[in-house]
């Protein structure tokens, strides 16, 4: 079973843009049935990132338990090691690590680095020296790393209207 571990961008661009609260509530639904099951979550410092909005979001984030949003254990303080030496030694400037070290990133990476996640993002690979993005990371360091739609449709979600009987 895959484990999925998402990104603070991917809960901020669902709610903005493509599964808003008020018109698509079934894909919250499913995270948190996901969550039920140990297929999906997240961790502590995305859910520190979501309060911070005073939103609908961070609302929904606030009701959500430790089993949504996994505290670092010892495996990924060990992991972070790993993720840590990663960004140093990758050629980036060294602002750019700094802020790295300093951000849910470089958490997400090491929780999924010491649990064999897959780590769910938004963001996509790039070639700068200015900033580490997850998916640079997540690629060097032999993480699966892919976009919530490969997510969706991997674990065949669907979200389908009315109340004919369909599974959310």
């Amino acid at each position: 079973m895959t484990a999925y571990l998402i990104d603070a961008n991917v809960f901020i661009q669902a709610k903005n843009l493509h599964y808003g609260f008020d018109f698509c509530p079934a894909f919250w639904d499913w995270l948190v049935e996901q969550n039920r099951t140990g297929k999906v979550a997240s961790i502590e410092k995305v859910a520190d990132e979501l309060h911070a909005g005073a939103d609908e979001l961070s609302s929904w984030a606030a009701v959500r338990s430790e089993r949504f949003f996994l505290r670092p254990d010892k495996a990924v303080v060990s992991a972070l090691h790993s993720v840590s030496d990663w960004a140093s030694g990758s050629g980036y400037q060294p602002a750019a690590v700094a802020t790295f070290l300093q951000v849910a990133d470089y958490w997400l990476v090491g929780h999924a680095l010491a649990h064999d996640c897959t780590v769910v993002t938004h963001e996509v690979p790039a070639d700068t020296e200015r900033k580490v993005k997850i998916p640079n990371a997540c690629i060097d360091l032999g993480v699966p790393c892919m976009n919530p739609y490969e997510m969706l449709r991997r674990e065949r979600a669907s979200f389908v209207l009315g109340s004919g009987g369909a599974a959310v």
